[in-house]
This record gives C-alpha cells, structure tokens and sequence, in this order.
C-alpha cells in the first residue's frame, strides 16, 4: 500500500501561485509514478501532470503547460506541482496519485489517490 497526503490548498486571487505537496509513504517505490489530477466542480476528473516512470521526464495537460511545474524530492518522498499565474478554471479538488503514465495525458493508470485539496481562484 501507497498512502499519499496533500496540502498547500486554499484560496487566492487570478494571477496568484500556490504549491501544492503530496507526501508519500508505505511501500513507494520506483514502479509508480507520481502525478496530479483534478476535479472541478460538476466536471470529470482530468489529468493536470505527472511523471514519466520510464524516461523520468514529465507530461502536463495543455491547460496547464507554462505555468505548472511538477517536481519532487526523492529523499523526502515529497513531489510538488508548482501553480503560477492561476486562472478561475483552475479551481479544483487536486488528487495526488501513483500509477504509471508514460502514455499520458492520452491514457494512465492510477494505482493510488489521495484524498486530494481544494485549490479555488477567485477572478
């Protein structure tokens, strides 16, 4: 088992960053990758950024390329989505996960969720 707890949620205004954290632990290892999801209000859940377990590189939804970064720390079992120049449609629940996405964002499989936190912009 992979628990996996964000936080760095809140709010904050268009134009503004925040960044989140998701802490790993139990049996990590480097068959999962590490991403991030989201779900805003009354639409499906979407992939935001991950991992590449093969190639280590990384993958971002188009929504998001230029001002997401993903990142981690390996020795703290920590990974970071870096959030800059917000807009409103970011507003989401965002769910850090573990699976495998070298197919991303066309196709991922998610092994482990965490119980994910609410990013709101305000316009």
């Amino acid at each position: 088992q992979v628990q996996l707890v964000e936080s760095g949620g809140g709010l904050v205004q268009a134009g503004g960053s925040l960044r989140l954290s998701c802490a790993a632990s139990g049996r990590t290892s480097s068959t999962y990758s590490m991403g991030w999801l989201r779900q805003a209000p009354g639409k499906e859940r979407e992939f935001v950024a991950a991992f590449s377990w093969s190639g280590g590189g990384t993958q971002y939804a188009d929504s998001v390329k230029g001002r997401f970064t993903i990142s981690r720390d390996n020795a703290k079992n920590t990974g970071y989505l870096e959030m800059n120049s917000l807009k409103p449609e970011d507003t989401a629940v965002y769910y850090c996960v573990a699976g495998g996405f070298d197919s991303a964002p066309k196709s991922y499989r998610i092994n482990y969720w965490g119980k994910g936190t609410l990013v709101t912009v305000s316009s």
